[in-house]
């Protein structure tokens, strides 16, 4: 009974955290979601960077349900691209 009780107290402790860590992927994701709108599919015309990428447009629709998965796609069209990553708080 002891061991179930340390358990559960274990996992209620994690809660927070896993939270937290959440809060702040997806902050980050919709940071990168930005600066990939904005010189990625802003600029898509002028010849400097690539035409958006369907995955990477589905995973900037994401960012808010799945950071954890569209964090790395963003990120690569984004150094793909030559562009800065902004800064992970």
């Amino acid at each position: 009974m002891k061991t179930s009780h340390l358990l559960a107290a274990a996992l209620l402790l994690a809660l927070p955290g896993a939270a937290m860590a959440q809060a702040g992927d997806v902050a980050y994701c919709q940071a990168l979601a930005s600066k990939y709108q904005r010189y990625v599919v802003g600029m898509s015309g002028s010849g400097k960077v690539a035409t958006p990428n369907v995955s990477v447009e589905t995973a900037v629709t994401k960012c808010n349900s799945d950071a954890a998965r569209s964090i790395p796609v963003i990120e690569k069209s984004l150094r793909d691209n030559q562009i800065d990553l902004p800064p992970r708080s």
